[in-house]
């Protein structure tokens, strides 16, 4: 197995717990206060990082400005999903939809970067953009006579 597929498996497993503790976290607390301890988790990730890596800090100012813009995007991705979650949204919908992500990537990848799709691939962005219309139809419970 590829020591990348293996890290993707992980990230898949971290990430789809993380959906349901965000939502057991909004249950009972704002998304600002979920929000906050998650950045307080993610500094003690951080410097637990800094200690295993060293890392090497002769970065030109592209990458160093590129780092920070996925930074606070990712943070205000996280801290979209709280509200989304803490306004009653539901976990198997929310998560679901904002995991569709990949779509602006490859979307900004073909413009920006001037990548090409498949013929596969392009059918499996259709595919995954039908799966999130379909996903958040929510039908009305039926009352009881």
């Amino acid at each position: 197995m590829h020591i990348w597929l293996l890290f993707a498996m992980l990230a898949l497993i971290f990430w789809g717990i993380t959906g349901v503790t965000q939502k057991l976290s909004t249950n009972c607390i704002s998304s600002e206060r979920s929000f906050l301890w998650f950045c307080w988790a993610m500094v003690a990730l951080s410097l637990v990082v800094l200690i295993i890596e060293r890392p090497h800090w002769g970065l030109g100012r592209v990458v160093v400005l590129s780092a920070i813009a996925g930074g606070a995007l990712n943070g205000l991705g996280a801290w979209t999903s709280f509200r989304a979650l803490e306004s009653g949204g539901k976990a198997s919908i929310v998560i679901s939809l904002i995991s569709l992500y990949p779509l602006l990537t490859v979307a900004l990848a073909v413009l920006l970067l001037h990548e090409r799709l498949t013929w596969t691939q392009s059918v499996g962005a259709v595919v995954a953009i039908a799966a999130a219309i379909l996903l958040s139809v929510e039908t009305e419970a039926k009352a009881e006579t």
